[in-house]
């Protein structure tokens, strides 16, 4: 290729950037875009692009309803919390204070502990609410605070930890109520279907329940582990539960019963059967079940369905209209 060739080639590529060069700068003056400051189509209610979304965490009441105690002991294995605190009744401190009988006590509870003014500033007790909060983020709740623990963001093992604290006291402070308006949006954690208007009453699920159901539901359950069922079977970790349908709390003789169900007073009635499966710590502070219980209240029926046929002369259904205790009370 000569040198006439290579010159006619640049000038061909410096031509194109010329041309280039000048539309764009026509295009330019003749156009004048500009950028809008807001979007042209507005959704009402949503939020600005980019804006963190933060989940509300559902109500202290609600999770501690289905709480399991021995969940939260277990996470306070997990997230380390037994590396600065005991957990025993009159243990010593380590990094943080002793941690018995906190719930409902004051925050500086522990006597002789160096609390930062943080804690010691803070009046009244330790709630349900305020221990969710601090759990949820120490230095946001207690800001200088000295503890170096950054928190839990799941609710659940919050209220599971809380409900374990709640256990370490010989009088458990009574759980909150749990707002009607919660508990019919969400019956699985309150307690069971019945939480609901629309859903049947506990009465109407005795009355339809398969004691064969619920037979097999206390071995799914596990309740044959701990417990024998035949007339006349010998205690196990627990009482043997034949006749236990319209008996006393305390109803096999010779049983070492918690004082938290000696001190019940009356039979066990279908209602306290019902209160008693759905949470154990929770209907008996004290006791010792370890059970955390059954969130399902058509499970609940049918376990107690099967208990009532364990009797010669199994106790009359709850009439309707009637509260489910009526029938058994004498």
């Amino acid at each position: 290729m000569d040198s006439m060739e290579v010159n006619k080639g640049i000038a061909a590529v410096l031509v194109a950037g010329i041309a280039f060069m000048v539309a764009t700068t026509v295009a330019d003056r003749v156009v004048h875009p500009t950028r809008l400051e807001k979007s042209a189509i507005e959704i009402e209610g949503a939020a600005p692009a980019g804006a963190p979304q933060e989940q509300q965490d559902p109500p202290i009441a609600l999770l501690l309803a289905s709480a399991d105690p021995a969940h939260g002991q277990q996470d306070t294995q997990k997230v380390g919390c037994v590396a600065c605190h005991t957990f025993n009744e009159g243990g010593p401190a380590g990094v943080g204070p002793n941690l018995y009988n906190v719930v409902g006590g004051p925050h500086a509870h522990m006597k002789g502990f160096d609390y930062s003014s943080a804690l010691r500033d803070k009046k009244g007790p330790w709630t349900y609410q305020e221990l969710y909060e601090w759990l949820k983020k120490p230095s946001a709740y207690a800001p200088g605070t000295k503890m170096t623990f950054a928190g839990l963001s799941n609710p659940k093992e919050r209220a599971d930890i809380i409900d374990y604290l709640r256990t370490l006291s010989p009088h458990p402070e009574a759980l909150p109520p749990v707002p009607k308006q919660t508990a019919a949006a969400a019956p699985a954690a309150g307690g069971g279907a019945g939480a609901s208007g629309g859903a049947p009453s506990f009465d109407t699920l005795l009355a339809s329940a398969d004691p064969k159901k619920g037979e097999a539901d206390t071995q799914r359950l596990g309740c044959i582990a701990c417990h024998t069922f035949n007339e006349g079977g010998p205690a196990g970790v627990g009482p043997n539960l034949y006749g236990v349908v319209g008996g006393p709390h305390a109803h096999m003789k010779g049983y070492d019963y918690s004082s938290a169900l000696k001190s019940k007073k009356g039979p066990w009635t279908y209602a306290e059967l019902n209160q008693w499966l759905t949470k154990p710590s929770a209907y008996a502070p004290g006791t010792k079940m370890t059970f955390a219980g059954v969130p399902d209240e058509k499970t609940r029926a049918q376990v107690i369905a099967y208990l009532r046929s364990l009797s010669p002369h199994p106790e009359p259904l709850p009439e309707a209209g009637k509260p489910a205790g009526a029938a058994a009370a004498k």
